[in-house]
């Protein structure tokens, strides 16, 4: 497609939410038509952003001289999930990542098989839609040789983070944290599992013992605490059907900077 083209259709698409936001996000809400534009805009956002750079485009890197003194953390601080609170008791000596879904080899990795695999060390920013940002320096296993070593099936086409966080009930019956990413994503470069933080282990409230790290997206797609990640074909049966907790409330599915 003409990135020309695409641009245009962008800017009446985002010109019609922009009336829209301007509306009311309770109108949005109960409007079936201003969603319909939302997601429009959503998709040719991404649709342009894949055309104009290329898919190892990397997202901006600092110096250890940027580093933020607190990386603020984002969403839940402290999962009360008895699972998660049983792992942390022990240091998280028992626990393991499951690899599931469309793959050819199922995975359990331990946090040292994980440390063990290739690594990727990067200073970068964390852009949260609440409107502020913190520059750290995430080491972590990168996504793309694990997902290799599992063996991807030719249906997969996405990835679901499964997380240990829960909202909207009490531990252990509220709604487990979710989010998903492409398979353009997933092997990016910079995409890792961080288990380090500024050199130390990755602290509980940002999301210990794992957390994603999409460079090129907001803050609510690096799902944190996370405990399973599962290939699949479709978003249509994750959750509400958008592929995650916050994009099922309204937030774009894509959330790229």
């Amino acid at each position: 497609m003409n990135p020309l083209i695409d641009r245009r259709w962008l800017a009446r698409a985002l010109a019609a939410a922009g009336a829209a936001v301007l509306a009311g996000c309770d109108q949005i809400a109960e409007s079936p038509q201003a969603a319909k534009v939302l997601q429009t805009a959503e998709g040719v956002n991404r649709r342009v952003q894949r055309l104009l750079q290329h898919r190892t485009a990397l997202a901006p890197e600092f110096t250890a001289a940027d580093i933020s003194p607190v990386f603020k953390p984002n969403g839940e601080t402290e999962p009360q999930n008895p699972d998660y609170l049983a792992l942390l008791a022990n240091d998280f000596a028992d626990y393991r990542l499951k690899i599931d879904g469309l793959v050819e080899h199922p995975l359990s990795l331990s946090l040292d098989q994980l440390r063990a695999a290739p690594s990727r060390t990067q200073i970068t920013r964390h852009d949260c839609v609440e409107g502020w940002s913190c520059i750290g320096q995430w080491k972590g296993a990168r996504l793309g040789p694990i997902l290799q070593r599992a063996g991807l099936k030719p249906a997969a086409r996405y990835l679901v983070f499964h997380c240990f966080d829960e909202w909207d009930g009490p531990p252990g019956v509220g709604t487990p944290y979710y989010e998903s990413i492409d398979l353009v994503d997933a092997f990016h470069p910079q995409t890792i599992l961080a288990y380090e933080l500024n050199g130390q282990t990755v602290p509980m409230a940002n999301g210990a013992p794992l957390r994603l790290r999409v460079e090129r997206q907001l803050g609510y797609k690096h799902a944190k605490y996370i405990r399973r990640i599962e290939a699949v074909d479709s978003l249509a049966s994750i959750g509400g059907g958008r592929g995650g907790y916050w994009p099922d409330r309204g937030y774009d599915w894509y959330a790229g900077i």
